[in-house]
């Protein structure tokens, strides 16, 4: 009984690999990434994996002010303090990865600002990164 329960595992994972979008990581947000503490990466990183098999992580919520499901941020709890990872699942060519950064305003909970604004800025440049994904598949 063993066997079978692992081969349908594996046939399970097998054809979840064939539907895994690739992951784009725009602008400095994968030294962004690398430069949180190792616990933080590692919650980012499965989070980002889930999205690439079309799920969503329990710490994943949809990031306001963008008009949809589309923008997700997960948000992780530290020692050291808040810290958050913002992606996009807004295109079928990939999950991009727009901003990762430690929270450091004192005053509630909104994302600030700022960071929105280079939130705003790296959802632009993926939508066209998406577009030029898309004109390569027709073009072959």
């Amino acid at each position: 009984m063993k066997s079978v329960a692992g081969l349908s595992l594996f046939i399970y994972n097998l054809s979840m690999n064939d539907e895994e979008k690739p992951l784009e990581w725009i602008g400095s947000s994968h030294k962004d990434l690398m430069a949180l503490p190792s616990d933080v990466r590692r919650l980012f990183g499965y989070a980002l994996s889930l999205a690439q098999v079309g799920d969503q992580h329990d710490a994943a919520k949809v990031l306001k002010g963008f008009g949809g499901a589309g923008v997700i941020e997960v948000v992780e709890d530290d020692v050291g303090g808040t810290y958050r990872a913002v992606y996009t699942v807004k295109f079928k060519e990939a999950v991009f990865v727009l901003h990762c950064f430690q929270k450091k305003s004192k005053r509630g909970i909104a994302t600030p600002k700022e960071d929105m604004d280079i939130i705003r800025a790296r959802l632009k440049v993926a939508e066209a990164f998406a577009k030029e994904l898309r004109n390569e598949k027709t073009a072959y």
